[in-house]
């Protein structure tokens, strides 16, 4: 197993705490883009900028083969206000790195470093720097901009830390493995009143805790209870003031499946019940289905080969064959859907250890044991895929 060397890891690790403070938001990664596309060019590989909006793709060929291989890192903040205490905490106000992404931003450049000068493989590596993966559907840009027209790609893969897994164990997972996120916006008219005389209103509140309560089995009793499914209703405004009974009320819903037939049937029984539940109060529903993520669904042939190479370069104890489902969302998935590949996860600490705070949280940070880890597998695979074949899409 090739490993980097300490002074290359330290390196990158104080790349990496520097992307954290200076996070930048959903298609506003302008200075980490440009970082990105710098460091590519000086070692060798041909960059690409602007796909996307900020994407970045860097590309290195090596020999003759025409085998190609695409690796994808995120770059994206969110809109968290830090609470780390780090020495490397953002400078900017409400914005910080929640999620990780400067971390797979590292992992992959040191990977890119390394490769760019020892690595042995034969065929075509492509490395996409991904903006607005945070509900900003930054693969999709990217994608629609024309990203495996110009950079094709036999088969494509991304990794993602994940607290509560011990720092650096790699986690893989074959077929579905992390939810649709789908949202919907219900808005209850009804005609308000005075609230000691309900009888000359029709008030839109009863309805809407009605449908809240009545959207709780869905779940419970249309899915499979083989079949893991999220319907969450995250706010309901209505009225303020406790004597007046408001004309209008309204539900924001967030909507997760792991299979794309239960999402689909989710969606038409929510809709149903929505419709029938109002229309039981008297009241008008306005249902705006806004959809978000695709399932992401491993393929079964790819996340065999990354798995493979884990367990040739890894102790047993730290590869974990076949994890759990992930009910959060990833817009990897609809790369997934042009192109065969795997998403794995990396430990990023479980108990006590440092890096077990969960994402999305103030105080969560990148594991920066995880630079060395993620750069030495990412380098690994690409040895391992290009040096063999492996078949066309």
């Amino acid at each position: 197993m090739e490993r980097l060397s300490d002074q290359l890891v330290q390196e990158f690790i104080a790349l990496r705490r520097d992307i954290h403070q200076h996070p930048e938001l959903a298609f506003e990664e302008h200075r980490t883009s440009a970082l990105v596309a710098e460091r590519l060019a000086a070692w060798g590989y041909d960059v690409t900028t602007g796909l996307g909006g900020t994407g970045v793709v860097g590309q290195l060929r090596r020999g003759g083969s025409a085998r190609t291989l695409g690796l994808r890192a995120d770059m994206d903040a969110l809109p968290v206000e830090e609470a780390t205490g780090a020495d490397w905490t953002s400078c900017h106000q409400g914005v910080m790195h929640a999620c990780g992404h400067d971390g797979h931003t590292a992992m992959l450049l040191a990977a890119a470093r390394h490769l760019a000068e020892s690595g042995r493989f034969d065929g075509t590596l492509n490395l996409i720097f991904q903006p607005a993966e945070e509900g900003g559907g930054g693969a999709l840009k990217m994608m629609e901009d024309g990203l495996f027209e110009r950079f094709p790609c036999d088969a494509i893969f991304a990794m993602h830390n994940m607290p509560g897994y011990a720092q650096g164990q790699l986690v893989f997972r074959s077929g579905p493995t992390m939810a649709s996120s789908d949202y919907a916006t219900v808005t209850l008219h009804g005609v308000g009143g005075h609230g000691a005389m309900p009888h000359r209103a029709v008030d839109p509140l009863v309805a809407a805790a009605s449908i809240v309560m009545a959207l709780q089995t869905i779940v419970s009793r249309n899915v499979d209870p083989m079949q893991p499914a999220v319907v969450t209703v995250g706010a309901l405004h209505a009225g303020a003031a406790n004597n007046v009974i408001p004309a209008s009320a309204r539900l924001e819903l967030s909507v997760r499946a792991l299979d794309p037939q239960v999402r689909r049937d989710m969606e038409l029984r929510i809709r149903e019940l929505v419709r029938l539940q109002a229309e039981s109060y008297g009241v008008r529903a306005e249902l705006d289905w806004r959809s978000g993520y695709a399932v992401l669904v491993n393929d079964a042939e790819q996340t065999a080969r990354a798995l493979a190479v884990a367990q040739a370069h890894f102790p047993p104890e730290q590869v974990v064959a076949q994890g759990a489902m992930v009910p959060g969302s990833e817009d990897f998935a609809f790369m997934l859907e042009r192109v065969p590949g795997s998403y794995l996860f990396i430990g990023n600490g479980a108990g006590q250890e440092p890096g077990a705070c969960m994402v999305h949280n103030p105080a969560y940070d990148f594991n920066d044991h995880n630079i060395g880890t993620g750069a030495a597998y990412w380098t690994a695979l690409v040895q391992a895929l290009l040096s063999t074949p492996f078949p066309h899409p």
